[in-house]
């Protein structure tokens, strides 16, 4: 049995409308079709799911959730550029559920500095597919690499969506997932739509304050988050410390907690960002 298309976009408890929602329904409507409707009531689902949530982790678990629907088992979010006069401890932090190991790897090649994802969807609006960028002929070869590398930790394929907002401000979410089987475009428009409005949420839990400044890590917690973001290991922070490897992994964990996070790659990350420790 189908559902009507007004069905979920009625239920959906805005607190405002803005032009960006405006935008969403004009798109949602062009999924009205017969075997489209079951994906769009999903959709007014998820909206209605994330006015709900008032924790950013808990906002991205939602989002995760409706992107694994359609298979997408892995997501992140990154917050790349933020406005000169947004508040530090408004800050969005990243949040992603990459497998650990590419995590690590990741932060320690130095990917961030040369993934093409980042750089050509700075460039974009609209949501990029792994595959468009892979063979794109200005793609570099050390570039692909890139790719050919997640995809041997489970992100075979996927899709990046840039997320620009005032003066300058930059975000991405990208969804992965283990398969090379291509997606219809209007699933990867769904997705482009959660993404948006995850962002929004994001935001707005940042200008109401949800998103505050870590609690005050200890200087031996500090100096263990300053030494990953090195890219040493539990045992060699343990040799320059002077202290045990089971003692820096207690420090990590500690770490984490307090900076909100389940990896140490996201630590740093946040760490960075919040002013704890230098680049």
């Amino acid at each position: 049995m189908h559902h009507s298309l007004s069905v979920p976009i009625k239920t959906v408890h805005r607190p405002t409308t803005n032009v960006y929602e405006e935008f969403s329904c004009s798109r949602i409507a062009k999924l009205s079709g017969a075997s489209d409707n079951g994906n769009v009531v999903e959709f007014g689902r998820y909206l209605d799911q994330t006015y709900d949530v008032v924790q950013p982790r808990k906002l991205f678990d939602v989002v995760v959730a409706f992107a694994q629907q359609f298979d997408y088992s892995w997501a992140a979010y990154v917050p790349l550029a933020y406005t000169t006069s947004e508040p530090l401890r408004g800050a969005p932090a990243t949040m992603l559920n990459y497998p650990n190991e590419w995590q690590k790897r990741y932060r320690d090649r130095g990917y961030g500095k040369v993934d093409p994802l980042i750089n050509k969807t700075k460039h974009r609006l609209g949501a990029l597919r792994w595959t468009d960028v892979y063979a794109d002929a200005n793609t570099t070869e050390s570039e692909r690499r890139i790719f050919d590398e997640a995809a041997t930790f489970g992100l075979r394929s996927g899709i990046t969506v840039p997320l620009h907002g005032p003066n300058g401000s930059f975000a991405t979410v990208s969804f992965a997932k283990c398969t090379d089987h291509e997606i219809p475009g209007k699933i990867i428009t769904l997705l482009e739509l959660a993404a948006r409005h995850f962002h929004l949420r994001i935001d707005a839990f940042g200008r109401k304050g949800f998103i505050g400044p870590a609690r005050s890590l200890s200087a031996r917690e500090k100096e263990c988050i300053q030494w990953v973001a090195k890219g040493k290991s539990s045992t060699d922070i343990g040799v320059i410390l002077g202290i045990s490897g089971n003692t820096v992994d207690f420090h990590l964990k500690n770490s984490m907690r307090k900076l909100g996070c389940g990896s140490r790659t996201v630590a740093v990350v946040n760490a960075l960002k919040s002013g704890i420790i230098d680049a």
